[in-house]
């Protein structure tokens, strides 16, 4: 039997909060040393980007953001064990954009071990 759900991620809460401050490098010691990811990210139509990788991938994903532009705000989420869930909006200079869903598994030190992120703007919960 698996642990209830919760109300919040909090993990996730404070990796999109640290992302969207002046200091998004601080999400770096958030990271385990096995630390994998994948960020898909689409901008409307058939392309899409996929960002993948280790902790050197994430620094080159980290440095080609628009750093201030958009900002990522909860809808809701669920952790249960060491596993969370986020369903948030990214918002360019408050206009909704588009909407995303992450997913985090941390290790036992409380660092993020797998991440995996999908953005889309075809469709918007609010």
């Amino acid at each position: 039997m698996s642990a209830p759900a919760t109300s919040v991620a909090p993990f996730l809460t404070t990796w999109f909060g640290i992302l969207d401050s002046d200091d998004a490098d601080r999400i770096l010691d958030l990271i385990s040393d096995d630390f994998t990811f994948s960020i898909v990210f689409s901008t409307g139509g058939d392309a899409g980007t996929d960002f993948h990788g280790g902790r050197a991938e994430m620094e080159g994903y980290l440095a080609q953001r628009e750093v201030g532009v958009r900002t990522h705000h909860l809808l809701t989420a669920s952790a249960v064990g060491r596993d969370e869930l986020y369903l948030g909006e990214v918002r360019r200079s408050g206009v909704p954009e588009a909407t995303f869903v992450a997913s985090a598994r941390l290790d036992d030190a409380g660092k993020v071990r797998r991440l995996l992120i999908g953005r889309s703007p075809a469709v918007l919960f609010t």
